[in-house]
């Protein structure tokens, strides 16, 4: 019965048009009168709680990182340097999108930031160069989601304070199968192309290539500079993202010069808007996660996951299954923060390891932004590249199929995260 209040309130509340935040709120007072034990006291000391944590200072200084990044010209000289790399191959351009893909994914974190400004560079001149402009989004699209696994990742902070799972152990285990992720799409990319007539571009010579690889050399370095923090402890992820956001800044005023010191209270106030919707949702989750905690909707899950539970890999593929639909209908935050209290008791008592757990659930929610009708990676790809989401949905189809083969390997041999996580670590 808990189950049914729990899902019949959030999804009546969300089908009401309510926002996500809201549809929260009104889950946890629905199964608050259900279990006899309302208190509007409860739902604010709760919704505080939720917000007032200290690892989750980390997202309003990576969101504020990107908006430098964007701002200062680093995504541009990504794009640029591997322009200059892999350009002149036959359906160089795709393999541009996909190669700056990842660099920004190091950077930003976000996957809506990293999909707009990579296509805000690319899709005109693919369009151009006479390719498939529908295609060629769903390319871009499916590389923009790489963003949330390789670290830094605020959809990894946030399952880490949820779930209290290490968050460097979590940013170090993302990096593989991102890279993965990324490989893949080449391969799709590389298929869906190979009848398409594309002239290629003329190859850069040596000259050009090592300006563009100077030029963006100090957008490169940034990744290192966390990656090699974490590892050695100089710094928690929470510093991770202020060290983040001041470099981003440093180089964006004093290296590119493309940051005015005007241009520091509009990035700021955009940064802000951002952070208060997350830490809204943040709070208003942790009521539903506390009442999740109290009604037992773990322990009831558990009993109907019975038949699986002996069985560790099945019993993710079943639950990764269960992402995916459920990511066809909710976007990625909301889906982390519903979901992980509920299923990551689950895990453990099937002694699956939390650190692997989180990262299939990221990337099987960073899928969810692709997969229509909600694909909020897909609505930012369409305004960008001004192309139908239905013409959208079938060019991102290869990519999408592409990742969740990568999603099926990792669920099948778990050393493919947790081997490399002890390299890093």
């Amino acid at each position: 019965m808990v189950v049914t209040v729990f899902l019949a309130s959030l999804l009546g509340a969300m089908a009401l048009g309510m926002p996500i935040a809201f549809a929260l709120m009104v889950c946890g007072v629905a199964l608050m009168l259900h279990m006899g034990m309302f208190d509007a006291q409860l739902i604010a000391q709760n919704t505080i709680d939720g917000a007032d944590n200290f690892v989750l200072m980390s997202v309003p200084f990576f969101i504020l990182a990107g908006e430098f990044m964007n701002a200062g010209g680093l995504s541009r000289r990504i794009v640029n340097l591997a322009m200059a790399l892999v350009g002149h191959i036959r359906g160089g351009l795709g393999y541009v999108a996909v190669f700056a893909a990842i660099i920004m994914a190091s950077l930003s974190g976000s996957a809506a930031a990293d999909t707009a400004a990579i296509g805000v560079l690319l899709i005109p001149m693919m369009r151009e160069a006479g390719y498939n402009v529908a295609r060629s989004a769903g390319l871009i699209a499916a590389g923009g989601i790489i963003a949330p696994v390789i670290p830094p990742s605020i959809a990894f902070v946030m399952f880490g304070v949820v779930a209290q799972v290490s968050i460097t152990k979590l940013f170090m285990a993302g990096i593989v199968p991102g890279l993965m992720m990324g490989i893949s799409i080449l391969l799709a990319w590389a298929w869906v192309i190979r009848k398409d007539k594309l002239e290629p571009r003329p190859r850069k010579s040596w000259k050009e290539v090592r300006a563009a690889a100077l030029d963006g050399g100090w957008a490169l370095i940034m990744p290192l500079i966390i990656i090699f923090g974490l590892k050695l402890g100089i710094f928690t992820p929470t510093e991770a993202a202020v060290v983040a956001a001041v470099y981003a800044l440093f180089v964006g005023m004093v290296i590119y010069r493309e940051i005015k010191v005007r241009d520091l209270y509009p990035l700021l106030l955009s940064a802000g808007k951002m952070t208060a919707v997350v830490m809204l949702l943040a709070g208003a989750a942790m009521v539903s996660s506390w009442l999740i905690t109290v009604a037992d909707l773990p322990g009831q899950l558990a009993s109907l996951l019975e038949p699986f539970m002996d069985d560790p890999k099945l019993l993710m593929l079943m639950i990764m299954i269960m992402v995916v639909v459920v990511g066809t209908a909710m976007d990625m935050t909301p889906t982390i923060l519903i979901l992980t209290p509920v299923l990551v008791p689950v895990i453990k008592q099937a002694g699956i390891d939390p650190v692997y757990f989180g990262v299939l659930f990221i990337i099987n929610n960073a899928i969810g932004l692709i997969t229509p009708p909600v694909g909020t990676t897909l609505n930012v790809i369409c305004g960008v590249a001004k192309v139908k989401m239905d013409e959208v949905i079938v060019g991102v189809a290869p990519f999408l199929i592409a990742e969740l083969v990568v999603l099926f390997l990792l669920v099948m041999f778990p050393g493919l995260v947790m081997g490399p996580l002890r390299w890093f670590m």
